[in-house]
């Protein structure tokens, strides 16, 4: 009984990093969190898992309640209170179509109201607009990183009243 109790251990220590799970990460999306504060009855959320080797995020936006015409979403490299560049877009519209080539191959469409889901690989990751933000198209690492260290957020863009954004959410670790 004893060989069987120790063999279990081992098996299970072995097979813990085969079994460790993606990484949750989530936003609540509200206008006061926006760069001015949007007295808006929008609302939204952010939910994503960072696969296991950091090489892909799958995630789920959805939202409603927005007064403007939705035209794009993204995350953004920026602490709170602060407006910061995009580096990922997570859903695109007819006039505010996602970067040519491959980002606007596999960006979502925004609907006005509703839930997109997405893939992001490197490949999804453009440059920072802020060339001192030091973030390359393709580092999809530096965006984990800035993810992780609190300093990303996701928002949703609307015209005419919130071209700059109308809700908005820093990405933080999920406590699902």
């Amino acid at each position: 009984m004893r060989k069987f109790s120790i063999l279990s251990t081992l098996v299970l220590a072995w097979g813990a990093p085969a079994l460790a799970s993606a990484e949750a990460i989530q936003a609540e999306l509200t206008g006061y969190q926006e760069v001015p504060s949007v007295s808006t009855p929008a609302s939204g959320s952010f939910k994503a898992m960072i696969s296991r080797d950091d090489d892909a995020i799958d995630y789920e936006l959805s939202y409603d309640g927005l007064v403007g015409t939705v035209q794009q979403s993204h995350i953004h490299f920026g602490q709170p209170a602060v407006a910061g560049s995009i580096v990922i877009w997570l859903c695109q519209t007819v006039t505010t179509p996602a970067p040519a080539g491959h980002v606007r191959d596999v960006t979502p469409v925004c609907p006005q109201s509703g839930t997109v889901n997405g893939h992001i690989t490197p490949a999804e990751v453009v440059a920072a607009g802020t060339a001192s933000q030091q973030i390359a198209a393709g580092e999809l690492d530096k965006v984990i990183a800035a993810i992780r260290a609190g300093v990303a957020y996701a928002n949703v863009h609307a015209t005419p009243l919130n071209p700059g954004g109308e809700i908005r959410g820093h990405i933080r670790a999920s406590s699902k």
